[in-house]
């Protein structure tokens, strides 16, 4: 994202979002400026704040997709949150700085993931010494007759023994028993070679297991969450994690290994500082529904919990402020804000001029027509048609829409969301899944078969739906 030009990354969204264009040059912008923002002198690079932006449109026309994917093409910390889930201080419900510390936790993962991604080479290494050194313990930890007695004893299934390999090992290509006068480290590469291979995947070894302590779940009061989850890491040190021994396959013993060097590899500090600079300079919190916590005229009803209180208390949080979590305080200054809703009994004039003034893009998407659904089944990579082709195609069924079919299922579409409510491209899901169910059903009867989903095929599907408009509003 870093050397892409807003140009290219419109181009990346047009592979997943059917139209929207100006909602995409919009965001395509506002990341190339954190770009921007970066190539600057320090001092003057403080003091220039991130553009926010509102997006404006029905539901079901791509305003959460461009945010999600705009996310994933970054790599940025992500976090959508509604703004219903949201309630002024002092009421029961979630503190607006919550979506704050959920954006760090996310931040330390992906830190996190990409250090153990670092230190991976290395982990496997340390991991297949210490597996050796479970297959084959080091000479002097017991004797030579015990050892000859284990391995004569040993069966197939069983934990491989320490000292000379048993005798069906002897038979597997690539491994010899071992004379007295030869080296141990000959016998340990041996293993190497014969673990690396694949043919000790399925024998068993024991090993020491981290086994958790007694579970304890915190009942946090509403706003309160971060208290108990500082409580439950502190209860933590109380009850240590106890060891315990197990015998487990040892390819499983394995992966164990490598999680637990990889672990031992990464230094959490420097994760957490590098999250913590991540989180203040590339974090995207995308806050859905933000209509909704504007009060209309008709909303004021007794006991309401005050919705322009939930604005007044965003408010420090998208102006620039510092939130305490637990990796320490977090300024907000430089995290870029998109906000989303529908604004349908409401428009975005009615949000507090305070809270108006920190979003000062705004983009309105247009709603999706008859000719935007046939795009949407037919171009995008993930094209729900695409989807079921390929989910009916683990049933070793071939599916084909014809194209026909498909301008079939975008005209209902698009009348049933003029007859009904408009829900948008999500409508499409609804449709499919009614004309699709009877197959879907009937898949694992029908391997080898080739279906064609054409015109009448869909209407067919589509019959009853189409005669009874109450089942219409009913069922989609």
């Amino acid at each position: 994202m870093d050397v892409m030009t807003p140009r290219e990354i419109v181009a990346e969204l047009d592979k997943y979002i059917v139209g929207q264009a100006e909602a995409k040059r919009m965001v395509a912008i506002a990341m190339r400026n954190r770009w921007r923002r970066r190539q600057l002198d320090p001092e003057l690079r403080e003091e220039i704040a991130p553009k926010n932006i509102i997006m404006i449109g029905p539901t079901g026309v791509g305003k959460t997709e461009i945010a999600r994917r705009l996310a994933k093409l970054a790599q940025s910390p992500f976090f959508k949150v509604e703004a219903t889930k949201f309630t002024e201080v002092g009421y029961v419900g979630r503190d607006v700085e919550s979506m704050v510390r959920d954006l760090m936790e996310i931040g330390v993962s992906i830190v996190k993931d990409e250090e153990e991604e670092r230190v991976k080479a290395k982990a496997e290494q340390n991991a297949e010494e210490r597996l050796l050194d479970l297959l084959l313990p080091k000479s002097g930890s017991m004797g030579r007759e015990e050892q000859q007695q284990q391995s004569a004893a040993w069966k197939p299934g069983e934990p491989i023994p320490a000292g000379p390999a048993p005798d069906e090992a002897a038979n597997v290509p690539g491994f010899a028993r071992e004379d007295e006068e030869k080296k141990p480290s000959s016998t340990r590469e041996k293993l190497r070679k014969l673990w690396r291979d694949g043919y000790l995947d399925d024998r068993q070894v024991e090993m020491e297991v981290t086994s958790q302590g007694p579970q304890m779940e915190i009942m946090a009061m509403p706003g309160m969450e971060e208290i108990g989850f500082q409580f439950k890491d502190m209860m933590k040190n109380v009850f240590p994690q106890k060891k315990k021994r197990r015998s487990i396959r040892v390819k499983d013993a394995y992966e164990l290994l490598v999680q637990e060097e990889a672990q031992r590899l990464v230094d959490m500090d420097k994760v957490t500082e590098q999250a913590k600079e991540r989180v203040e300079q590339d974090g995207i919190i995308f806050i859905d529904e933000i209509d909704k916590i504007v009060s209309g005229s008709d909303s004021q009803k007794s006991g309401e919990v005050s919705r322009e209180g939930v604005q007044r208390d965003l408010l420090p949080i998208v102006e620039g402020s510092t939130v305490n979590t637990k990796h320490g305080m977090i300024r907000t200054d430089h995290i870029l804000f998109i906000a989303a809703g529908a604004f349908h009994t409401a428009k975005p004039s009615d949000l507090v001029p305070e809270l108006q003034g920190r979003f000062p893009l705004r983009v309105e998407l247009s709603p999706l027509d008859e000719e935007d659904f046939y795009r949407i089944l037919t171009e995008p990579r993930n094209a729900l048609t695409k989807q079921y082709v390929a989910l009916l195609g683990t049933e070793d069924i071939t599916v084909e829409f014809s194209d026909d079919a498909i301008r079939e299922i975008a005209s209902f579409a698009a009348r049933t969301n003029e007859e009904t409510d408009n829900i948008g491209a999500r409508r499409l899901y609804t449709i499919i899944e009614k004309v699709l169910t009877e197959l879907s059903f009937e898949a694992p009867e029908k391997k080898g078969q080739s279906v064609t989903i054409d015109a009448a095929y869909v209407r067919e599907h589509l019959a009853d739906v189409i005669e009874d408009r109450d089942l219409s509003r009913y069922i989609l």
